[in-house]
């Protein structure tokens, strides 16, 4: 199971209310369960490419985009763990049937 760990506040988020490092979600707020479900595919990713290969990927393709639209925001939605995981986080049953890698 994730665990879910509650803090005060994040001083470097904005209006960010979730990360997850590690498998660990750490949050400002209750999250519902799709927004639980968004972290856990996280946790999937991050488990594929051994956390620290997710996390250099991660933060290589944002600094691609960032470079690409010139808006970091709009560089985060299109990272492409981000889109699996918006796409999927309603689909509460998704990582039943997730395919290994499905982020590609």
């Amino acid at each position: 199971m994730t665990k879910v760990v509650h803090i005060k506040r994040f001083p470097f988020m904005g209006g960010f209310y979730a990360i997850n490092l590690f498998g660990i979600i750490f949050t400002v707020q209750e999250l519902n369960a799709a927004e639980l479900n968004h972290e856990r595919i996280h946790t999937a990713q991050q488990r594929e490419l051994l956390y620290i290969g997710f996390y250099l990927w991660y933060v290589l393709e944002w600094l691609f985009l960032l470079v690409k639209y010139r808006n970091g925001l709009k560089a985060y939605f299109h990272i492409r763990f981000e889109k699996e995981a918006y796409n999927h986080q309603n689909d509460l049953d998704y990582l039943d049937h997730r395919q290994h890698y499905h982020y590609r």
